[in-house]
């Protein structure tokens, strides 16, 4: 009963920090600290996975060492797959568990059981949180649970501090954005801005904006970020169903290239670390003249946020073609115009 009190004081002191603070640090670390208080172990380590470069990024910890930090982590690759199939991680003896490395450098730290449990906003796993044990521990059923419900705030803390900064982010990307379009007519340059800040935006490997070209019933990239010379190079664009689809006017979400028949160069596309692709057509006004594609170096879900933001990004860059298809239009009409009046310069 004391212990139950001990989670709900803990429980009860973070949620009254999610109303007093909007400093995210601080909040982190009052989640570590109160895993540490409560749990009654050596350190904490809360930490964000970092899917498309495979890493763990610590956000907030307490109670290891600069040198443990750097030669006793075990690898995402073997603690991912444990928090997504068991929902946590538990080692009784971290020193000689088979699944875990570092094991001298664990040694040395003073550390002998571990639990992992995972980070999640909206389902979807972003990190975790590791508890480290300085004696043979048993983490009863609560424990667990109690470590799992403080790693959740710590996800929802995170959440909305992403959420506000990446409103602030995009509004300032579609200011810069409308700013360029309005003051230069140089689509070239503008297209160059857009697959950049969308990229950065959309924290993903690559962009690329694609024109068709009707007449050879072929695609040519116009602008590009990420992507490598060789990639780009790879020939002559056909239309490949995925490209169709979108052309056509529909998003195509394509998760895992390899499996997904409508994808041409698969081969290319490997090679250069391509594993999602969301492609978004690109429109003026109500005619569809090319795509705006993102890549990613790992399998992703793009939600129906994300996707309507970059069809957001996708009409400026219409906007853009637009605005400089019209420009060299007027100055064709006006050259004619005066060459007209040249030629009837008689009638003056």
């Amino acid at each position: 009963m004391e212990q139950d009190r001990s989670y709900f004081k803990a429980i009860c002191k973070i949620s009254r920090a999610f109303g007093t603070t909007h400093n995210l640090e601080e909040l982190l670390d009052l989640i570590v600290d109160s895993a540490i208080e409560t749990m009654q172990v050596k350190a904490a380590r809360l930490f964000l996975y970092e899917e498309e470069q495979e890493e763990f990024i610590p956000v907030a910890q307490r109670g290891l060492s600069d040198k443990y930090v750097r030669r006793g982590l075990t690898h995402p690759s073997t603690i991912i797959p444990v928090l997504v199939e068991d929902g946590f991680l538990y080692s009784q003896n971290a020193v000689t568990d088979d699944r875990l490395s570092g094991h001298e450098a664990k040694k040395a730290e003073g550390i002998v059981s571990i639990l992992v449990v995972p980070v999640k906003v909206r389902g979807k796993l972003i990190g975790g949180l590791s508890l480290f044990a300085g004696e043979r521990r048993d983490f009863s059923e609560d424990e667990i649970e109690f470590a799992t419900a403080i790693a959740e705030q710590g996800g929802m803390a995170i959440a909305n501090s992403q959420l506000i900064e990446r409103v602030m982010e995009n509004s300032n990307m579609f200011l810069d954005l409308a700013v360029n379009i309005n003051s230069s007519l140089d689509v070239k340059k503008i297209l160059h801005i857009l697959t950049a800040d969308v990229a950065d935006s959309m924290n993903v490997k690559a962009s690329s904006i694609l024109l068709v070209d009707e007449k050879n019933k072929s695609l040519e990239y116009v602008a590009s970020y990420g992507l490598s010379e060789k990639y780009l190079r790879r020939g002559q664009l056909s239309i490949d169903p995925s490209v169709e689809e979108t052309l056509a006017g529909n998003v195509v979400r394509v998760r895992d290239m390899s499996a997904d028949p409508r994808v041409s160069f698969k081969k290319e596309k490997q090679n250069e670390g391509i594993v999602s692709i969301l492609s978004i057509p690109v429109k003026t006004k109500e005619k569809v003249i090319g795509v705006l594609r993102l890549y990613t170096g790992a399998p992703r879900e793009f939600s129906d946020e994300e996707t309507t933001m970059v069809t957001a990004v996708a009409q400026l860059g219409g906007l853009a073609i637009r605005n400089a298809s019209m420009y060299l239009l007027l100055e064709k009409n006006m050259k004619h115009l005066q060459e007209d009046i040249w030629s009837h310069r008689s009638w003056f």
